[in-house]
């Protein structure tokens, strides 16, 4: 039977936070996870380590949230006061939790160490806490039900450190949220280059507006853009039926600028397309300095498809350790397709790899050559094609040569992308 789902609210307690000094990881991995289990999530918060402030931002959370998951405050200095205010805005008292006792001595006893009284302090649970046990320190994180005004809400609180938070969450805290919430959301997430978010919107406009289960969202990024199908299901419910024919009607509509399934990035779609059909490719770059290789390099396994990469940034590199001709680089420059033709043949030829990529252009901040900022060629050879394409990147709405950087380094790999897909070896 069809539950309404569950909300829930991140806080996350600690001073260095709210002043920027730490990044907030939790957060992140908590939402993902929130998702997986099936609970709406509409609000996160950061809060400092001040009990006043802490309590008010816990009322507001407990007053629109079934669920309320709290990180940090439950170490043993006086600071860490999540515990001691989440029990007394419950309604609950805090005794000793006798395994959690046992626990910790037996932490320190490993470490060759006495626990302090303050360590004792973190064995201490809201009276009926679910507790979750600390594999990585010494707080324990729990889960404790309200009384009176919040007897139908949750607090689940976890310890600050991502290394002690994000496993306590992933292992013992998904399981008990999938047992409250009954259903859990089902994600595929569609990746296309060369449209821009306006226009797939355009095509795809009815499915996304008029789709309820599942949803349709995007997300975009540097010249690419990313549609999330989210479908609800019951626990133990098959979201092939759900998912499959919203997905089969993306692919009908914008299928020509679809580059992958869940497959995380382009670099990613490169990497396991070359390993799928045993191909392997090579890099030539100038003004992208190696981030083409560097991208394809962070993929697992990319050992087994990357054959060479080279970052020839001057005219004399690309003749001397490429061999791209002097003659070339004298007559078109190099920023030409003459030159990112030539990179990309020689980067071939060097490597043995099957296909090659090349990439070169003016990055900015001024003309050089006589070519604007933003000019990029990128050069493709296999032994069955050889092509070059022109970029024109308008610095002033780019934010400068990282982006332009990037955005070239995108193109060269989604045309290595396209060329190892139509590959029959």
């Amino acid at each position: 039977m069809n539950r309404e789902p569950k909300t829930a609210e991140i806080l996350c307690v600690g001073t260095e936070l709210l002043m920027g000094n730490t990044v907030n990881t939790n957060a992140t991995a908590i939402a993902q996870g929130l998702a997986e289990a099936g609970l709406n999530l509409y609000h996160q918060g950061v809060v400092g380590d001040n009990p006043q402030r802490l309590r008010e931002a816990l009322e507001l959370a407990l007053s629109r949230a079934d669920v309320v998951i709290t990180t940090g405050g439950l170490g043993p200095t006086y600071d860490d006061l999540t515990k001691e205010t989440v029990a007394e805005t419950l309604g609950r008292k805090l005794v000793p939790h006798e395994e959690s006792v046992r626990w910790v001595e037996e932490y320190f006893r490993r470490l060759g160490r006495t626990p302090c009284p303050n360590n004792q302090k973190q064995a201490m649970m809201p009276e009926g806490a679910t507790v979750f046990q600390n594999h990585n320190g010494t707080a324990p994180g729990c889960a404790v039900t309200g009384t009176g005004r919040w007897e139908r809400k949750t607090a689940i609180l976890l310890p600050g450190p991502p290394r002690e938070c994000e496993p306590m969450f992933r292992e013992q805290v998904l399981p008990y949220l999938r047992g409250e919430s009954g259903s859990r959301l089902v994600s595929r997430s569609l990746y296309f280059y060369g449209i821009g978010e306006s226009d797939l919107a355009q095509k795809l406009d009815r499915l996304m507006r008029e789709s309820k289960n599942p949803t349709v969202a995007p997300y975009c990024k540097p010249g690419e853009v990313m549609l999330r199908v989210t479908a609800r299901v019951e626990e133990g419910e098959d979201p092939a039926p759900i998912l499959d024919p919203v997905v089969e009607e993306i692919r009908r509509e914008a299928g020509e600028w679809l580059y992958g399934v869940n497959v995380g990035n382009l670099q990613t779609a490169l990497v396991h397309t070359l390993l799928a059909k045993g191909l392997t490719v090579a890099t030539a770059e100038s003004c992208t300095g190696g981030l083409v290789a560097q991208r394809i390099t962070s993929v697992p396994g990319a050992s087994s498809a990357f054959e060479w990469g080279a970052v020839t940034y001057s005219c004399r590199t690309k003749h001397g350790m490429l061999g791209v001709s002097q003659k070339t680089l004298d007559k078109y420059g190099a920023v030409s397709v003459q030159t990112a033709m030539a990179m990309a043949h020689r980067a071939r030829v060097k490597s043995g790899a099957d296909i090659a990529v090349s990439v070169t252009g003016n990055a900015g901040p001024e003309p050089s050559e006589g070519k604007p900022v933003g000019l990029v060629y990128i050069g493709l050879e296999s032994e069955k094609r050889t092509s070059v394409q022109e970029m024109h990147i308008r610095a002033t709405e780019s934010g400068g040569r990282e982006y332009i950087r990037e955005l070239a380094a995108s193109r060269a790999l989604y045309l290595a992308l396209q060329e190892a897909k139509l590959w029959v070896k």
